[in-house]
């Protein structure tokens, strides 16, 4: 159960980082990340590793998009 949670944390995480690919609005990765940090825990609490791996690469990418952006140093 706590696997599904994850995964559909992620899913949101994931709806919400799309609109901060765009250029000038990488900031709301601040706001986004946070969301998969919470995903990726619940899905540490999980017997499963899907819902946690999903968060792990959604916050590997942001986080790399942050960086190249300029707003994670």
């Amino acid at each position: 159960m706590l696997n599904l949670i994850s995964i559909a944390i992620g899913l949101v995480a994931l709806l919400l980082g799309i609109v901060p690919f765009l250029p000038f609005l990488a900031w709301g990765y601040w706001f986004v990340i946070p969301i998969a940090v919470v995903g990726a825990a619940v899905g540490a609490l999980s017997s499963h590793n899907s819902g946690r791996n999903l968060n792990l690469v959604l916050i590997l990418i942001f986080g790399l998009r942050l960086m190249l952006g300029g707003g994670l140093i």
